[in-house]
């Protein structure tokens, strides 16, 4: 919920136009990529989904090297929310759905950002996906926090559901405006 991932723009240079309903629908799937977050390599999934599309073979290819691409930047207000949390001396730190090979360079384009948290759990690394409750356990036991001393923040809320099912506070995220109005709330801003 930090960034914009957006799929369509990206896939729209590479895919005709009139077949990228049915690739973002059939293709492209959040199951298939949920592999990667899972810690499967790119170059298995996409071997078999190339078998199964090949008309899409450049596109589906191209998905694990230009991985970057597909995120279009910050999300507007949460540039400033992180800095501002870290200049409170609030510790950072973030779990995150994301392929262990897509990562590094992702996290090297948005160093300025991701240097502010003090940790980070990567799904791909850790072979664990939100919301399985093992990877907030995981990430409190590699963090040193209890579960009350933690607010765990995303955009989709059964990943809120599980933190919270664990012990932490949670809060769905829709915008920066009613997140910073949550954090002022905990006298964290």
């Amino acid at each position: 919920m930090l960034y914009d991932w957006n799929l369509r723009q990206f896939f729209e240079k590479l895919v005709p136009a009139h077949e990228l309903e049915l690739f973002l629908r059939e293709v492209v799937t959040m199951d298939w990529h949920g592999q990667h977050d899972a810690g499967r390599p790119f170059a298995e999934t996409s071997a078999e989904h190339i078998a199964r599309w090949p008309r899409f073979a450049d596109a589906i290819a191209a998905f694990g090297p230009r991985f970057s691409e597909t995120v279009t930047g910050l999300l507007p207000g949460m540039g400033e929310i992180v800095r501002d949390l870290h200049a409170a001396g609030v510790p950072l730190y973030a779990i995150t759905n994301f392929s262990h090979e897509f990562w590094p360079p992702f996290r090297a384009r948005e160093a300025a950002i991701f240097d502010l948290f003090a940790d980070i759990v990567v799904s791909g690394e850790e072979r664990l996906t939100k919301p399985d409750r093992a990877i907030y356990h995981l990430a409190l036991r590699r963090f040193g926090l209890a579960a009350d001393e933690a607010i765990f923040i995303d955009d989709r809320a059964e990943n809120v559901v599980a933190a919270q099912a664990c012990g932490l506070r949670g809060h769905v995220f829709r915008d920066a405006a009613d997140l910073r109005a949550r954090l002022e709330s905990l006298d964290l801003l």
